[in-house]
C-alpha cells in the first residue's frame, strides 16, 4: 500500500523546482488525492524563501535523501498490549489477531519488550515441566481475569507478589506440612470441595484460596478468611485445569523478550537487516523519538515495494535527483530540460515540454484538469515562471510562458514587471554569504560519456562582488571538483541588468585548453547575451566535453 507520494524537485532546488512541487501537490490534493506531499531535496535559496514568506505558503517537506529507511517498509497495522495484562489475555490477543509478535508497552505507550511465540513456547515448557518450582509473578486481579473467577473475599487485588502454587489434594497432615515449608504470604492454594484443606489453608494465612468447580465455601470459613485476611476466589474449572491456567496469570511483561531492541523509523534498512536476522521472530518493533511504538517491521516487509512513491519535477536526469531515488516507483516526471532520463519499472506519465519553466506546465495542468488555481498557488507559479525566465527575457522563454504568466497575473492582480524585479533582487545579494553557499544554491550535475561536471547559476544586479571574491569562488569550485572527481565545476553569474553573464571555471587543464569563450582573466570568461544555463550554456559545454572524448 502506498502511504505517500512525494513530489520532489532536483538537488539544490531553485525557485521553479520548489514552486512546481508545491503547486502540483496542491493540485493532486484538490483532486482528492491526499497522499501526495510536496518535498524538497535541499536547502531553500534566499529567493525561494522570500517568495514562500511573501505569499504565506509553507515550505515543502525537507527530505535530504531517499536511502531506504524503516518507515518506508514498516507495517502500521499493529497491536500492542499493556505490560500489566496477563500472559493468557496477551496470547489470546495474538491468536485472535493472527499477530506474530506483540509489543508490550507502558501506560504512556513506551516500549517495554516483545512477546513472541518463542518466549511463549519457553514459558509453556516451564508450566508443563513437572520439576518446576511454581514461583511466578502475579496479582489476584490477574488471577481473577485469567480464570474468570469470582472474588468471595478479597484483599489487595492489584498488588504483585511472587506466587508459590500448592494444589490441595493430599491428606490434611501432609498438606499442613507442605504449607509449613513455604512462606504462607506468597501461597495460592487450589482445591475442590475439601473443607479440611480449605480450613487448613485459611488458618495458615495463605495469600489466597481458590475453590474450583463452583463449590461453595462454608459461611464460617468465609468469616475466618476475613479475619485472617485470606482472599478466597471461586473458580469454574477443575483443579487440574485451574493449576494449568493460573501460571498464565503472570503479567505479560514478566514473559517479555527484553533482549529485542526496537528500531527507529529513520534507521536505514542496511542497519536493521542484521538486527532482523537475530530476532527469533524476524520482526522488530518500530519506535518514535519518544520511545513509543509506531509500527512493526519484518524481514518479509523488505521484500515488498516501499510504501512511498515519487513524482519528479523540474529534472529527469538521475544525477540531479535526490539520493536513493532508484529504490522507488516513479509515477510521473514533469520537466522542461533535455531528456536524459531514468529507466522506470512501469509506464509513467512523462510530460516534457520546451518551455521556460516547469511552473508553466503545472499552471496549465490545473486548467487541463478544470481545477481553479488557488490565489496563493497562482502567485507562486507566476514567481516560478518569472524566476526561471528572468522576467520573460531569457532565451528559453516561449509564447506559452508569456501567455501563462499573463493569465496568472490576471488571477493574482500582481504586476509582472514589479513582481519579477522583486523576486530577482531577493536572490541576487551575495554579501554575507559564503562561496560554498552561493555555489550550492542552484547547482546541477551533468554527465557526458565518462565525464561528469556541475554548473551552478546565480542572478545578480552586478558582477562586481563576484569578481572581487573570485579567488574564494574558484577555490571552492576546485574543492568541489576534486571531492567528486569531476572534469570541471563552473559558476554562471548572470547580470540581470545587462542580460549577460560571466563564467567561472575550475577544471582539468586539458578541458580548459578547449574553452574558447572570450576570456576576461584566468579561469573567468565573458558570455555576452547568455542568460540561460539550460538552453544556451549547457549545449556549448556539452560540445566541448564531446571534443575531449573524441
Amino acid at each position: 500500500m502506498t502511504n505517500k507520494v512525494y513530489i520532489i524537485g532536483h538537488r539544490n532546488p531553485d525557485t521553479d523546482s520548489v514552486v512546481a512541487a508545491t503547486a502540483y501537490a496542491r493540485l493532486k490534493q484538490l483532486l482528492g488525492k491526499k497522499e501526495y506531499v510536496a518535498a524538497r531535496a535541499g536547502k531553500l535559496a534566499p529567493q525561494t524563501e522570500y517568495i514562500l514568506k511573501r505569499f504565506n505558503v509553507e515550505a515543502p517537506q525537507y527530505i535530504p535523501d531517499l536511502v531506504p529507511k524503516t518507515e518506508y517498509y514498516m507495517s502500521e497495522k499493529y497491536i500492542t498490549v499493556d505490560q500489566d495484562v496477563s500472559l493468557w489475555k496477551a496470547v489470546d490477543k495474538m491468536i485472535s489477531t493472527n499477530a506474530s509478535v506483540l509489543p508490550i508497552v507502558n501506560v504512556d505507550g513506551t516500549y517495554q519488550g516483545l512477546l513472541n511465540y518463542n518466549a511463549f513456547a519457553l514459558n509453556s515448557f516451564k508450566i508443563l515441566n513437572p520439576k518446576r518450582d511454581d514461583i511466578f509473578l502475579t496479582s489476584l486481579n490477574l488471577v481473577e481475569k485469567t480464570l474468570n473467577a469470582t472474588p468471595i473475599v478479597e484483599f489487595d487485588p492489584d498488588d504483585y507478589f511472587k506466587c508459590s502454587l500448592v494444589v490441595g489434594d493430599d491428606d490434611t497432615e501432609t498438606f499442613k506440612k507442605i504449607l509449613s515449608e513455604r512462606k504462607s504470604e506468597n501461597i495460592i492454594v487450589i482445591t475442590g470441595d475439601r473443607e479440611d484443606i480449605q480450613k487448613a489453608s485459611i488458618e495458615a494465612g495463605v495469600r489466597a484460596l481458590i475453590v474450583t468447580k463452583d463449590y461453595v465455601i462454608a459461611k464460617e470459613l468465609r468469616e475466618l478468611a476475613k479475619e485472617k485476611k485470606v482472599s478466597v476466589l471461586s473458580g469454574h474449572d477443575s483443579t487440574v485445569t485451574t493449576a494449568m491456567l493460573i501460571e498464565y496469570s503472570s503479567p505479560v511483561s514478566a514473559m517479555a523478550d527484553k533482549k529485542i531492541r526496537p528500531v527507529r523509523a529513520d534507521d536505514t534498512v542496511q542497519k536493521i537487516r542484521p538486527l532482523l536476522a537475530e530476532s527469533p521472530s524476524r520482526c522488530l518493533p518500530v519506535i518514535d523519538e519518544n520511545y513509543r511504538v509506531i509500527g512493526i517491521i519484518s524481514e518479509s516487509d523488505l521484500l515488498h515495494e516501499a510504501n512511498i512513491q515519487v513524482i519528479l519535477v523540474d529534472h529527469n536526469e538521475p544525477q540531479q535527483a535526490v539520493e536513493g531515488i532508484e529504490h522507488y516507483i516513479i509515477q510521473e516526471i514533469i520537466d522542461h530540460h533535455r531528456i536524459n532520463t531514468f529507466s522506470t519499472r512501469t509506464p509513467i506519465n512523462f510530460i516534457n515540454r520546451p518551455v521556460g519553466s516547469t511552473s508553466t506546465i503545472i499552471a496549465n495542468l490545473y486548467r487541463e484538469n478544470r481545477v481553479s488555481i488557488p490565489k496563493d498557488m497562482a502567485s507562486l507559479l507566476l514567481c516560478g515562471i518569472l524566476s526561471d525566465t528572468l522576467i520573460l527575457q531569457s532565451g528559453t522563454t516561449t509564447d506559452y510562458d508569456v501567455a501563462t504568466a499573463e493569465y496568472l497575473s490576471s488571477i493574482t492582480e500582481l504586476d509582472i514587471k514589479t513582481l519579477g524585479n522583486d523576486i530577482i533582487k531577493s536572490g541576487s545579494h551575495i554579501d554575507g554569504r559564503s562561496a560554498q553557499e552561493v555555489i550550492h544554491q542552484d547547482m546541477k550535475d551533468y554527465s557526458e560519456g565518462k565525464y561528469k561536471y556541475t554548473v551552478s547559476q546565480i542572478e545578480v544586479d552586478s558582477t562586481r562582488e563576484i569578481i572581487e571574491r573570485r579567488r574564494e569562488f574558484l577555490e571552492e569550485l576546485e574543492i568541489e571538483r576534486r571531492s567528486n572527481g569531476a572534469l570541471f565545476n563552473a559558476l554562471l553569474v548572470t547580470d540581470i541588468t545587462k542580460l549577460s553573464s560571466i563564467l567561472l571555471i575550475a577544471g582539468d587543464p586539458k578541458f580548459e585548453a578547449l574553452v574558447n569563450f572570450p576570456k576576461r582573466e584566468e579561469h573567468i570568461y565573458y558570455l555576452k547575451d547568455v542568460v540561460s544555463r539550460k538552453k544556451q550554456l549547457i549545449p556549448l559545454l556539452s560540445e566541448l566535453v564531446g571534443r575531449l572524448s573524441d
